[in-house]
C-alpha cells in the first residue's frame, strides 16, 4: 500500500544509472520517488523515470535480464508519463548503433548515433559532450543568441517557465534521431553539429542532458513534471 496519497514516481533500477540525485531531485520539489526493479511497482506508479549511464548494449541486456522491457513498454501505453534521462531517453528508441548494432525498447521509432567529431572555429571539440551547453526551441536558435534580453520562453508542459537558451548539463557521446522530426522538442548545438536533445511523443519525454544536475533550471522539469502528474491523476485540472 502507499503511504501517502501524493504522485508516486519510480525510479527503475537496472544497475546503470545515478538513481539517488534523480531521487533526491524528485524530494526536493515535494515529489515522493522510489528506485525499483520491481514490476509491480513500476505499473502501479503514476510516472517512470528511465535514467541511465553507460553503454547502450549493457543497458538493454540487464533490462532484458530483470524483465523490464514489458512493463515499461506497457507503461508507455498508458496516458501516464515517462520521462527518459540521458541513455535512459537513448533506450526509447529503436536501435542504437554504439559498439555495434542493439535494439531498444522502440516505444520511439528512431535511431541511436554516434556525436561527430566537432569543430568549433578553427579546434576540434572532444567526443564526449561533457558540460554546460544550451538548449533551443526547433528553428528558434538565432532568435535566442540575438537577443537574450528578452528570451522566449516554453509553453510546454515539462519545460513551462524555462527560457529559450537556457543552459543544462551533459555528459554523452551518441545522440538520438527521431524518425518524426515533429517529436524534437529541444535542440543543441556542439560546434558545428546540431543534435536533438529533447523529445516527446504524447506521454513519452526524453532529453540527453540531466535536469538533475541542471541547477535550478533543471529543477523546474521536476517541478513542472509534478504539476502533470497531479493533473494526470485529477489532483488538479489547471496545468
Amino acid at each position: 500500500m502507499r503511504p501517502t496519497k501524493r504522485p508516486i514516481v519510480a525510479i527503475i533500477d537496472y544497475g546503470l544509472g545515478n538513481l539517488f540525485s534523480i531521487q533526491k531531485a524528485c524530494e526536493h520539489v515535494g515529489l515522493p520517488a522510489i528506485i525499483t526493479s520491481d514490476e509491480e511497482q513500476i505499473i502501479d506508479a503514476d510516472c517512470v523515470i528511465l535514467p541511465g549511464v553507460g553503454a547502450f548494449g549493457d543497458a538493454m541486456d540487464a533490462l532484458i535480464r530483470l524483465n523490464l522491457v514489458a512493463p515499461i513498454r506497457e507503461f508507455a501505453a498508458s496516458d501516464k508519463p515517462v520521462l527518459g534521462i540521458c541513455l535512459g531517453l537513448q533506450l526509447l528508441f529503436s536501435r542504437s548503433h554504439e559498439f555495434g548494432t542493439h535494439r531498444g525498447l522502440d516505444i520511439i521509432q528512431g535511431e541511436v548515433v554516434r556525436l561527430p567529431n566537432c569543430q568549433h572555429s578553427q579546434s576540434a571539440l572532444k567526443v564526449p559532450h561533457v558540460g554546460w551547453n544550451r538548449m533551443y526551441l526547433p528553428d528558434k536558435r538565432q532568435f535566442a543568441k540575438a537577443d537574450m534580453r528578452c528570451p522566449e520562453l516554453w509553453h510546454h508542459t515539462l519545460l513551462e517557465g524555462i527560457e529559450n537558451g537556457a543552459f543544462m548539463y551533459f555528459v554523452h557521446s551518441y545522440v538520438v534521431v527521431p524518425q518524426n522530426s515533429s517529436q524534437t522538442l529541444t535542440e543543441t548545438e556542439y560546434g558545428e553539429t546540431q543534435f536533438c536533445s529533447g523529445v516527446r511523443k504524447g506521454n513519452i519525454y526524453g532529453f540527453q542532458f540531466h535536469p538533475e544536475r541542471s541547477g535550478p533550471t533543471g529543477l523546474m522539469i521536476y517541478k513542472n513534471l509534478y504539476l502533470l502528474i497531479k493533473k494526470v491523476t485529477g489532483e488538479i485540472t489547471n496545468v
